[in-house]
């Protein structure tokens, strides 16, 4: 579709609808940005937007004559498909384009593509890192915190663009195609969002959609869900396995990452060479080297890359230690799974921070997973009551209930012992008291720094 004098309907206003909108204008398309919260400044979201381009604004009720005036829709992530207004766009017949998809019709160059519901953002961070030692033109976007949208114009045909996915974005894809794509794990997440586990992993695949034969997906073989994918996916499939030896694939042998290709076994690393811990970053590394040897990268080249990468900000994050307590950030761990692996990387008696948005999971498996590490759980945020009568049914009755994060950090800093940890890992979403996890991240930190 040519963007040129095509009226563009931007829904949402956050930093996601914003790069949409000035992409759209840069592209000679006339945006209208729309939020269904009638208390949505004006003023500030138009003040976000490049300013270089006529803009339309509304925020609660979108006009009729708006309505019937529109040739597209661009959904912000954070956008439900099933709204009532989303469905009626539908109705009409409008085309409904994801802000992925804008940007993947807008952008040039290759692409290679990461979702899975943990993982992502360390995965994302590694292979950039990976591409941009190697080639000369890399974006690294998405779901990592730079939109997609933002960097489009700016890609050239030799460009690498390296996105993080979420299943928020898959949903409106139409003709994104990455060349090598990778779906990293599949548990429990958004059931809010996508109400069953079903469609969850429905939206979730979809990141192969348009792949033919000549493409690539990477995908974990211990997860159940992904190897039975990968019997009938169309592209290439290389699988990953922290568990066992695989004739074909990339694999943990004892303490040595091994690929292994139709020709050739190659020693990739040991871990004791990585800056990064635990077994779920070691997953995150075999997928990462298996995405860049298929894109075309020098293995000696991955090798510097990988193990001079450092962990991510917000996941299992070292912030501090203070009177012999040493304090870890993992904000990131936004759903029980997730902070599994967080409890799984200490190895200290912890006092553990929990709790926030209510995204409708299950905490049994998190709190069967604390093995005795867990000396205290300080809960806070909407599932506080629902994660304290899930423990005790479990057993688990060290458990103090607090209303605010600063609260949760000053009561840890107060009981913790020499020898002992405070690890932030909430195994819930951030919003009601955050804006995002790195927010939350970023005032543990500040309120750890204070103390």
């Amino acid at each position: 579709m040519d963007l040129k004098d095509k009226k563009v309907l931007v829904f949402g206003s956050g930093k996601s609808g914003i790069g949409a909108a000035d992409l759209l204008g840069a592209e000679g398309a006339r945006p209208v940005i729309y939020d269904g919260n009638d208390k949505t400044d004006r003023e500030q979201v138009l003040g976000k937007t490049a300013g270089t381009y006529p803009v339309e604004f509304y925020a609660g009720e979108l006009p009729e004559e708006v309505l019937d005036s529109l040739d597209l829709v661009v959904l912000s992530p954070g956008v439900p498909t099933d709204l009532p207004l989303v469905k009626r766009f539908y109705e009409m017949g409008l085309p409904v384009w994801g802000e992925v998809e804008l940007a993947y019709r807008t952008g040039k160059g290759r692409v290679l593509a990461i979702t899975g519901t943990n993982g992502k953002t360390t995965t994302t961070a590694l292979l950039g890192k990976i591409m941009k030692d190697a080639c000369p033109s890399v974006f690294v976007v998405g779901n990592i915190g730079t939109p997609y949208t933002s960097k489009a114009r700016e890609m050239q045909e030799n460009s690498v663009t390296v996105a993080e996915i979420s299943s928020f974005q898959l949903e409106t894809i139409e003709e994104f195609t990455p060349e090598v794509s990778a779906i990293l794990n599949i548990t429990e997440d958004h059931l809010n969002r996508h109400h069953t586990m079903e469609e969850y992993i429905r939206v979730k695949e979809l990141i192969t959609k348009n792949q033919s034969s000549e493409d690539v997906c990477v995908l974990n073989y211990e997860d159940e869900v992904l190897r039975k994918f990968g019997e009938t996916a169309v592209p290439k499939v290389v699988y990953f396995s922290s568990a066992r030896t695989l004739e074909k694939g990339i694999f943990l042998e004892g303490d040595t990452i091994v690929l292994a290709t139709e020709n050739t076994r190659i020693p990739v690393v040991k871990t004791g060479e990585l800056k990064l811990l635990g077994q779920h970053n070691y997953e995150n590394v075999m997928a990462a080297v298996a995405m860049a040897y298929y894109a075309g990268v020098d293995m000696e080249s991955i090798r510097r890359s990988i193990c001079e990468f450092t962990a991510v900000e917000h996941r299992i994050e070292y912030v501090t230690e203070k009177n012999g307590v040493v304090y870890y950030n993992d904000s990131k761990g936004t759903n029980p799974d997730a902070a599994i692996k967080g409890i799984q990387a200490m190895n200290r008696p912890t006092y553990l921070i929990g709790g926030g948005y209510d995204k409708e999971s299950s905490y049994d498996e998190w709190i069967q997973a604390f093995d005795g590490k867990v000396r205290c759980l300080v809960l806070i945020g909407q599932t506080k009551e629902k994660i304290k009568a899930a423990a005790e049914r479990l057993g688990f009755t060290d458990i103090v209930l607090l209303e605010t994060l600063q609260e949760a950090v000053c009561f840890c800093a107060e009981h913790a012992k020499e020898g002992e940890a405070v690890l932030l890992s909430p195994a819930c979403a951030s919003w009601g008291q955050f804006d995002n996890y790195e927010q939350r991240g970023d005032m543990f930190k500040k309120y750890v720094s204070e103390l």
